[in-house]
């Protein structure tokens, strides 16, 4: 092998390459995908499973048989015991309020208090019957149960808050003691569409809780009907004082109407307003004709005047229409057509032209007299009709005025006669409602009874273990399978190879499984290794040379892939060194490249020595060929990092590395691997990643956590690389096996004969 001066003297850096590929997850979550959770998580959900169920069935043994009692009791409206006299007082209410009323009465503490003290209870253990002790199968259940309950006890008081001491107790806070431990006893059912009410009483003693609860029911009973008769009578006594009180109100009303009609001379104070209106409604129809004759006779006699002034009265139409007129018109016009007629054969002088002149004269003077009598009776109409209309408006006042004051009058009367008539309604409500509320006290009726009587219950309700049982189980699968979706969603490390191509964005290559080869190290295929351990790293290599998925160089030289991680300790060496002999095997000619300077360690992985490597050559203090060394793998070939140089990230990112680069991808080996260090540690592996074909990703499987894988893909992701793809190492396929077998097909050594233990 030449030198790397004489083989390329220049090496130009690639063009920018194009966008990277990404791979969306296709898959969508499968019901079997939550199972696979639970197998992986299967040690601790069935610890939790058990201990659930146990601690669940050993309170339940610890605790005493309990016998539960109950009575039932019918609670009516209260309108069904009225006697039903006054009927019209009552309206129609929601009767919801009124039962949820009672049975908050019926589990209330002054009904528990007077049922303690008809019990004669001095004490909470009362509660559980007079303390005569069990005998037979009842004392040997409970023996059992004492012993559960001492087992249990270091357990409760583990998990229990120590209270603190309390002094002794009074008399009355024992008493008050005594009543909740009562109360938290006593239950309450109303049965569904129906006036039937269910009240239980719990207790150790099966004939004490039958005695309890009846006896419970019983002052109910008792109380309900001491609060009516006691409500009635209040209700009474207030009746008669409000009666009395109402009827004096009514005698004074009455006696304030006749004082007013007496003063205001309002003795028939109705039937004089009903007068003096038919009399303003006359007055005003009255004037109003009158206006409107006045109006007309007004134009006419404005006619009239109109005419006199501007040519004579002659041409008003109301005068034309006077049958005197007409006929001295038509006398007037026959005389004129007499005179035109003779005045054809006559002269002036003529005895019959004189004569007709006189009697054209006379008709003009008659007809002029009558003209001023038409007006002049015209005037005396306008005249006339103007002073009725006037004597009509006052005579309309006058009535209006009347009309006002008697108004006046019938409101305030109308005020005094409205609150006589609303005091005596009152007083008749109050005098009916007195009676009702009489005939309701001498009756004695009752809403509520008791209707059936507790009977001694034969067997315990609680504890009951097949409902505990129950119980028990479903609390432990529920708590079970919480912790393991739990564990599962806080553990965020990158696990699957659906996050790599989900979370990451990057192309998935393969999976390495978890295998420990001699003294606790990670086995190379050099070694005995398990057939899926050689399996997955054949499957990794495949991945790789494919044309569809692998790395291609894009320049025309052979392909140089770069090896890296997140973080350390993920396996990325032992990964690049058994890729490399994958790919040796296959017949490639393979130069694996420790670029690592400051932490070098293919050298231990491989065997060899590392005096001088990598970073002698780019310190230009060795030849390559000096430093290349042969590995057990005849095709493999290693160029260690060396002795660590001072300098490793200018060594890295140097011209000289670039042609070294370029000269090794144009020389006789088939693939070049470099082994390039975290990409979160240094920013070695960002330097080389724009000068090789593709960049091979390593992910310690519940190792490295997203954020910092993505942190690192990003970080990677600056330089612009030609392609990323990710590899999932040390996947424990035992903790994992449902996964890997349903999705990948992993079956772990189903297909392959067992492989020699290491």
């Amino acid at each position: 092998m030449s030198e790397v001066n004489s083989l390329r003297a220049s090496y130009e850096t690639p063009a920018t390459p194009g966008p990277l590929p990404v791979y969306p997850a296709d898959r969508q979550d499968h019901l079997l995908d939550r199972l696979a959770v639970l197998y992986k998580y299967r040690h601790v959900a069935f610890t939790i499973f058990v201990l659930t169920f146990a601690v669940v069935m050993l309170n339940t043994y610890s605790n005493i048989p309990m016998y539960r009692a109950h009575a039932r009791v019918l609670i009516n409206d209260e309108r069904s015991t009225s006697s039903g006299l006054s009927e019209n007082l009552y309206y129609y209410e929601d009767p919801e309020p009124y039962y949820q009323t009672q049975y908050q009465i019926l589990s209330g503490r002054q009904l528990a208090a007077k049922t303690v003290q008809a019990l004669d209870l001095k004490q909470v253990s009362d509660l559980d019957g007079s303390g005569a002790q069990p005998t037979g199968a009842t004392a040997l259940v409970r023996s059992l149960r004492h012993q559960a309950g001492e087992l249990i006890h270091p357990v409760r008081t583990w998990f229990s808050t120590p209270a603190p001491a309390e002094a002794p107790a009074t008399p009355r806070t024992s008493q008050s003691a005594v009543v909740d431990a009562f109360l938290s006893r006593v239950s309450v059912s109303p049965v569904p569409s129906s006036h039937l009410v269910d009240v239980y009483f719990e207790s150790a003693d099966p004939a004490f809780a039958a005695r309890a609860v009846d006896t419970l029911a019983s002052q109910y009973v008792q109380q309900n009907l001491d609060f009516r008769n006691q409500s009635t009578q209040k209700t009474l006594a207030w009746l008669t004082k409000e009666i009395q009180n109402q009827q004096a109100r009514v005698e004074a009303d009455e006696r304030a109407m006749a004082e007013y009609r007496e003063k205001q001379d309002a003795l028939s104070l109705e039937d004089r307003q009903n007068i003096v209106v038919a009399r303003l409604n006359q007055l005003n129809d009255a004037v109003t004709q009158a206006r409107t004759v006045l109006l007309q006779k007004e134009t006419l006699y404005k006619q009239v005047q109109q005419a006199l002034t501007e040519g004579g009265p002659d041409t008003v139409t109301q005068i034309l229409k006077d049958p005197y007129i007409q006929n001295l018109m038509s006398q007037l016009a026959d005389l004129q057509r007499e005179k035109a007629r003779l005045s054809e054969r006559y002269g002036d002088k003529h005895p019959a032209i004189i004569k007709v002149n006189a009697s054209i004269a006379d008709a003009k003077r008659q007809l002029q007299q009558a003209t001023a009598k038409a007006v002049a009776a015209i005037k005396n109409d306008y005249e006339s009709a103007r002073s009725d209309e006037q004597k009509l408006e006052a005579s309309l006042d006058d009535q209006k005025k009347l009309a006002t004051d008697l108004n006046r009058k019938n409101i305030d009367y109308s005020v005094l006669q409205r609150n006589a008539q609303s005091d005596r309604q009152v007083f008749e409500s109050l005098l009916a409602r007195q009676k009702e509320m009489s005939v309701t006290a001498n009756s004695g009726e009752n809403n509520v009874r008791l209707l059936d009587h507790a009977e001694v219950p034969k067997a315990p309700f609680a504890p009951n273990p097949q409902r505990s049982a129950m119980f028990g189980l479903l609390f432990g699968l529920v708590f079970g399978v919480g912790t393991a979706f739990g564990l599962d969603y806080l553990n965020d490390t990158i696990k699957t190879p659906e996050d790599i191509t989900r979370r990451l964005g990057l192309p998935f290559l393969g999976l390495v499984p978890a295998v420990r080869g001699r003294d606790g190290r990670y086995p190379l295929l050099s070694d005995a290794t398990p057939h899926e351990f050689s399996e997955a790293f054949r499957a990794l290599r495949t991945s790789i040379v494919l044309p569809t998925t692998g790395i291609n160089n894009g320049r025309g030289g052979k392909p140089t892939v770069l090896v890296t991680s997140a973080q350390p300790l993920e396996g990325k060496t032992t990964t690049a060194c058994n890729l490399a002999m994958a790919l040796a095997v296959g017949g490639a000619r393979v130069l694996i490249i420790d670029a690592d300077l400051r932490r070098p360690g293919m050298h231990r992985t491989l065997g060899l020595e590392n005096s001088r490597g990598l970073a002698q050559v780019l310190a230009g203090e060795a030849a390559l060929r000096d430093v290349i060394r042969r590995t057990s793998e005849p095709n493999l070939l290693a160029l260690t990092a060396g002795a660590p140089p001072p300098n490793p990230s200018e060594l890295l990112a140097s011209d000289r590395m670039k042609r070294l680069l370029g000269a090794l991808a144009q020389g006789p080996f088939d693939w070049i691997l470099v082994d390039a260090p975290p990409v979160l540690a240094v920013t070695d592996a960002v330097i080389l990643a724009p000068l090789v074909s593709g960049v091979t990703f390593v992910f310690g499987a519940e190792m490295t956590r997203r954020r910092i894988a993505e942190r690192a893909v990003e970080t990677l992701m600056v330089s612009r690389p030609r392609a990323v793809g990710g590899v999932l190492n040390r996947v424990d396929f035992g903790r994992n096996k449902y996964y890997y077998s349903r999705y990948y097909g992993y079956k772990h050594s189903s297909y392959y004969s067992e492989a020699p233990a290491i």
